[in-house]
């Protein structure tokens, strides 16, 4: 269902892409290019709230402007940390761990398309990308009574769609934008699915390259 919807999403944007060229209203932004800095959280979803449950989330990135539309090129890092309760050991581990920590590191690079309303406006985007979620796992030495802590990495696919309003302050915007994100691998069994919440400034970084 999920997959679904995010096909739905990212069908509806590049119709809005499609038929920009038609559109007459103020959708232009004059500054092309922006940086993106967010805090938030990250909701597991599905199955991976079965083994995930959402602590705090940060994420950076960059808007730039493509053509004089409101077409844009989202690159962005998601650097999510989440509670993580092991449901089975890993090979070669006896012992499940619980309450451990886990974080992303995970590059998206999405299309967006953005429509001005006076101070406000509006964007949808979509895209993919990937990156490695470190995952917890505890050995135990019975005989030393000594307990070790160490990440195993795993690679992970994914494809993410979104949307958010901005409220433009003059040299920077004001952004909350919400996601989906779904991974092609999985943890402990299961799927990763999250949807991202975040809030935060976009400063206006077009002037830096201004001829003066």
């Amino acid at each position: 269902m999920k997959k679904y919807l995010l096909a739905s999403l990212i069908g509806s944007l590049f119709l809005i892409i499609s038929n920009q060229s038609k559109a007459q209203e103020s959708t232009t932004r004059p500054d092309k290019l922006y940086s993106m800095s967010g805090i938030g959280f990250s909701l597991p979803v599905g199955e991976t709230a079965d083994y995930l449950k959402p602590k705090f989330s940060t994420s950076l990135g960059i808007n730039l402007g493509l053509g004089n539309g409101g077409l844009f090129l989202y690159p962005k890092v998601s650097l999510h940390a989440y509670a993580f309760n092991e449901l089975t050991p890993d090979a070669g581990y006896n012992y499940a761990l619980q309450k451990g920590r886990t974080t992303t590191y995970l590059l998206n690079v999405a299309l967006g398309y953005r429509k001005i309303s006076g101070k406000f406006a509006f964007y949808g985007f979509a895209g993919g990308g990937g990156g490695v979620i470190l995952t917890p796992r505890i050995a135990v030495n019975p005989t030393t009574l000594q307990a070790e802590l160490n990440n195993k990495s795993n690679s992970m696919g994914m494809i993410e769609g979104g949307a958010g309003t901005e409220y433009n302050i003059g040299n920077a915007v004001l952004f909350l934008e919400a996601g989906y994100m779904h991974g092609f691998s999985k943890i402990q069994n299961r799927s990763f699915s999250a949807v991202p919440i975040s809030v935060g400034i976009k400063p206006n970084l077009s002037k830096l390259f201004k001829k003066k």
